[in-house]
């Protein structure tokens, strides 16, 4: 199973990106996707999940009511809308997939068994 991202960009500070992660390379069974960043010299930390058999969508609460995610099943995608972004929003963003991790660990990178390489946003102020 392979998860490639997309989207990424430089905008400036107020702009919008949207993030695509797709899922290829094999079905798997999964629980969740969702969005880790990490910026320089900080750790992994979550951005929004999916729950994906119910599309119940979580947030940290830095994103909560900037950023959209949905997913597509068609498609095997789930995507991150981010508005309104801030400097501090600059990382880079990686989409992850689990298989078996469970509802309370939902905001744990350690519980996502496959994950993507990684695509840069930059805000400017």
């Amino acid at each position: 199973v392979q998860l490639q991202a997309s989207g990424g960009g430089s905008v400036p500070a107020g702009g919008s990106l949207r993030l695509s992660c797709a899922a290829s390379g094999g079905t798997f069974s999964r629980r969740a996707m969702g969005w880790f960043r990490q910026a320089p010299g900080k750790e992994r930390e979550f951005v929004a999940a999916i729950w994906w058999s119910t599309g119940t969508p979580f947030y940290a609460d830095s994103v909560q009511g900037r950023f959209t995610i949905h997913r597509d099943n068609a498609k095997n995608t789930v995507y991150l809308q981010m508005n309104s972004l801030k400097p501090e929003d600059t990382a880079v963003y990686y989409c992850a997939a689990g298989g078996s991790l469970i509802l309370s660990s939902i905001r744990i990178p350690g519980a996502y068994g496959y994950w993507g390489q990684g695509t840069q946003v930059t805000v400017s102020s």
